[in-house]
């Protein structure tokens, strides 16, 4: 694991650019507590904030290979992530090609895999990883990102070179200062209809990310080519077997979790009241009996999970540590994470997440979590749409037609309208994630300077078309595979506990988990005549998770927002507005609106004002700089910052 940041000059001119890489590296050191590192050649600067997880002592970034004595070899990488399947991997490349390793570490193993199997050694990777390789003597620059994205790489392109990193604030120095404070306009209407920036883009419009799934080739003076390696296909089929297929689902998530608990370093689990962390927890107790669990909640109780994952813990036999989150914590809180996150996400359960990670990384260094069940298995509860339109959404385009127009004089917020006009709109139209904040109308009147060509298909539509030949549950899933998962989950799972030099791993996320998950016809996810989602994974479950929490309804760590923003944070969000310099962007009056009518109880504007306010603070931050976070020094465990010349 590390916070990794990389320069490959265009002219051979590296050398030049290693303080300036020294510094931005600072910027990471949460990523990588434990030790600091530069190395520095004709053509690169390498460098890596590590968090020390896998070969503590000896597994030190940058590595190079093949081992030389005191010389280095061939290759440079500098790694973030955790490869499952290293060891196998090393016993095969040791017995197959005599391959000759000095540490036990996993980016060594990327090195060889990549030396004896070249740019395909990726697809042989078992894990989540982001990384970047250096040939010295083929001078190129080769990397990639894990095909779920659960590790970011951020890429620049300059005159000077190319340089990548795990966070984009470590890119911001390498921009053209007067660009520095741009906001990309179609990303900040895609966030106020998202709550998220999607990827590969950010809203810096010279920063992009490399996507999920994707390599790239740079060889300098050449261009930056990226290229997508890897696809989450899809496939339901109908099965003769369901006991089969419900076993393989629990054997390959057993498996997945008893690989993703082994660590040289402490182990804990996220738990909540739900089905997926629950199931985690439940099964990596098997090999860990004394799991430390970690839960967070509210003093509001129809917000709080505390109780239901306490009585979990307990019946699993494992220690659980309770962090409950008040107003002021939030408000306190919000610069710091969004000053972590680098580009706005409206998600609530941001806050929470990161003030459970702060709780976990003072016992653990690795935690295990839930993440991505819902979006393989059919959790969401937004699933269900398609069945529940079906009586509208299936009659001939005339009949819709009619349907449509009466929909459009039945007064707002009237019972069935929603129904109608959802019902008549094509699923490409009408579905885009599981977060859908300000309508086109909205934004209009909200921006400052909207732009009416910029729509949420812009994102969608390619994602629509390569599911085409996909019933609508399964397309809605795999639209959220290729946003919603990658531009929200994964982005709050990775900077909210990297922010605290902790390790998420999400077992869900498994190649073989995905494998048995991609083949589940619909009404093994979320099947008619009944309220249940993802049926498959709590029979895979039965027996494995306490009784009562087999049916237990999702929360997904909810966030009293609503009730917050009427009473403790209304002041607060007043403040926030006023000193955000964000007016010439964004109508701030419309803003003060929404939350007069909010706190009169009139409508539940809370979802709209939080992505404004979350908007604002970053603005206040990155754009204005108005608003600079105190973030605190991590304990480092390792050796300073040192500089390692080539």
């Amino acid at each position: 694991m590390a916070g990794l940041l990389t320069f490959v000059s265009a002219r051979g001119r590296a050398a030049a650019h290693r303080d300036a890489v020294t510094g931005a590296l600072e910027l990471l050191r949460h990523r990588g507590p434990d030790d600091s590192n530069v190395v520095v050649t004709e053509d690169v600067v390498f460098g890596a904030d590590r968090l020390a997880v896998k070969d503590v002592t000896g597994g030190r970034q940058p590595v190079s290979f093949p081992p030389m004595g005191v010389t280095r070899g061939r290759y440079l990488i500098v790694f973030d992530g955790a490869i499952y399947n290293a060891d196998a991997l090393r016993a095969e490349l040791i017995e197959d090609r005599g391959a000759d390793f000095a540490t036990e570490s996993e980016a060594e193993v990327i090195l060889a895999a990549y030396h004896h199997w070249g740019p395909s050694a990726v697809s042989r990777l078992r894990g989540m990883f982001a990384f970047v390789i250096w040939d010295g003597s083929a001078r190129r620059a080769f990397g990639a990102r894990d095909p779920y994205g659960i590790k970011p790489l951020y890429q620049l392109t300059t005159d000077d070179g190319v340089y990548l990193a795990s966070e984009r604030k470590a890119l911001l120095p390498f921009t053209a200062e007067a660009r520095r404070g741009e906001v990309d306009p179609a990303n900040l209407q895609h966030y106020l209809t998202l709550q998220y920036v999607p990827e590969p883009t950010t809203m810096h419009p010279d920063i992009r990310r490399l996507g999920a799934g994707e390599s790239f080739v740079y060889t300098p003076g050449g261009p930056l080519a990226n290229r997508r390696y890897s696809q989450l296909d899809l496939r339901p089929t109908p099965t003769g077997d369901e006991d089969g297929l419900i076993r393989r689902i629990t054997d390959s998530l057993r498996d997945s979790v008893h690989t993703h608990v082994t660590a040289d370093v402490p182990v804990g689990a996220f738990l909540s009241s739900g089905l997926d962390s629950t199931a985690i927890v439940a099964l990596a107790a098997e090999v860990q009996p004394q799991l430390k669990t970690f839960s967070v909640g509210y003093d509001i109780a129809q917000f709080s999970e505390l109780e239901v994952a306490a009585q979990s813990a307990r019946a699993l036999g494992v220690p659980n540590t309770a962090t409950v989150v008040t107003p002021a914590d939030l408000m306190r809180a919000l610069p710091r994470i969004v000053w972590h996150l680098d580009d706005p996400v409206a998600d609530p359960a941001l806050v929470p997440l990161f003030l459970l990670a702060e709780r976990a990384a003072r016992d653990v260094t690795v935690v295990l979590g839930g993440d991505g069940a819902d979006e393989l298995f059919g959790g969401y509860p937004i699933y269900r749409e398609p069945l529940s339109l079906a009586g509208v959404s299936h009659l001939p385009d005339t009949m819709q037609r009619g349907l449509r127009a009466v929909s459009r004089v039945i007064p707002q917020g009237v019972k069935g309208k929603s129904f109608l006009e959802r019902g008549t709109t094509p699923i490409e139209e009408r579905y885009y994630g599981n977060a859908r904040v300000f309508t086109e109308e909205e934004k209009a009147a909200l921006l400052r300077h909207y732009t009416a060509d910029i729509r949420h298909t812009d994102v969608t539509a390619p994602v629509f078309k390569e599911a085409r030949a996909l019933d609508d549950i399964t397309t809605m899933q795999y639209i959220d595979l290729y946003t919603w998962l990658r531009g929200d989950i994964l982005v709050q799972a990775d900077r909210m506990t990297m922010a605290h030099g902790l390790q998420l791993r999400t077992p869900f996320l498994d190649r073989a988990v995905f494998e048995v998950a991609s083949t589940l016809p619909s009404d093994l996810k979320v099947p008619p005549r009944t309220q249940d989602t993802k049926v498959a994974l709590r029979r895979a479950l039965a027996g494995i998770v306490p009784a009562s929490v087999a049916g237990q309804k999702k929360l997904a760590f909810p966030v009293p927002i609503r009730p917050w923003l009427r009473t403790e944070m209304h002041d607060w969000a007043h403040g926030v507005l006023d000193s955000s310099g964000a007016g010439d962007l964004i109508d701030l009056d419309v803003v003060r609106g929404l939350l007069k009518a909010h706190r009169k109880k009139e409508a539940d504007h809370s979802r709209k004002i939080w992505t404004v306010l979350v908007f604002c603070v970053w603005h206040a931050v990155f754009v204005t700089g108005t608003l600079k976070p105190v973030i605190p020094d991590p304990v480092r465990l390792g050796s300073p910052l040192g500089l390692d010349p080539w």
